[in-house]
């Protein structure tokens, strides 16, 4: 029998098999750093796509057809309706600024003021939007701690205003009172809101938006972290494990020769 007629050499039996550990780790660690950058940009497309469309809906019954810009384009127009809402709302708090628009609102105001039910509806809201959108009051721009839902655990609150005389008459106890908002997770807009003594709140340093960050992500995005340090650390990942794939690769290539 001649040598080129012997089967080959079968490989050794503790040889591991890396290369496909290898591969898997590279293609994990890449789909992760990709999905890490993709999928904020995705959702915030999305939500933004979402809201300007609402507008829209909105918006595009009270423009006139002949001034839609369907009419003369053979498509429509994503956020026409967003930038004609701006528009008309500029030019309201214009108006209102004036004597006459004042004027115009206090009338408004009287006229709401006579109806039972919606009368408590607008000055709730009316106290929320100016509370908010004003830029001088400091609801909602601080966060604390409180020891909810029992003792020993602790959430995250935002402080909001202290409680009027009537309320704060009847709360128990000699301790000061404010009133604050615990958002629930992951969807901050709902919680719930209550009254808590002054000295049973820890305020932290920490801004609203970092708190509804933190809230929205169950505790993975806390507060200071950089999201390109964790696309950096990912993307280091993945070059360490395609170094050591080629590493391991080398003595294989060298007992082949």
């Amino acid at each position: 029998m001649n040598r080129d007629d012997l089967p080959p050499p079968l490989p050794p039996a503790d040889t591991p098999p890396e290369v496909h550990h290898g591969l898997m780790a590279r293609f994990r660690n890449y789909f992760l750093t990709g999905l890490i950058v993709a999928g904020p940009i995705a959702i915030t497309f999305y939500l933004t796509w979402w809201f300007v469309t609402w507008v829209d809906g909105l918006v595009r019954p009270f423009v006139p057809i002949a001034y839609r810009p369907e009419t003369y384009l053979p498509f429509g127009l994503p956020g026409s309706g967003l930038i004609v809402a701006v528009i008309a709302l500029t030019l309201l708090g214009f108006l209102t600024a004036n004597l006459i628009g004042r004027t115009l609102v206090d009338l408004g105001e009287r006229l709401l003021g006579r109806m039972p039910v919606v009368r408590a509806i607008y000055r709730g809201l009316k106290q929320v939007f100016e509370t908010l959108f004003s830029g001088q009051g400091s609801s909602f721009r601080r966060v604390g701690l409180v020891e909810f839902p029992s003792p020993g655990m602790w959430s995250i609150v935002l402080i909001s205003q202290a409680p009027s005389v009537e309320i704060a008459n009847n709360l128990p106890g000699d301790d000061e009172h404010i009133s604050v908002f615990l958002p629930c997770a992951p969807n901050p807009t709902t919680g719930f809101f209550f009254y808590v003594p002054k000295s049973k709140i820890i305020e932290v340093e920490m801004s609203a938006e970092d708190a509804a960050t933190l809230i929205m992500s169950c505790g993975v995005v806390q507060p200071g972290s950089d999201g390109q340090k964790k696309i950096a650390a990912l993307a280091g990942m993945a070059n360490a494990a395609r170094v050591a794939n080629a590493a391991s690769l080398q003595p294989e290539a060298a007992k082949a020769e």
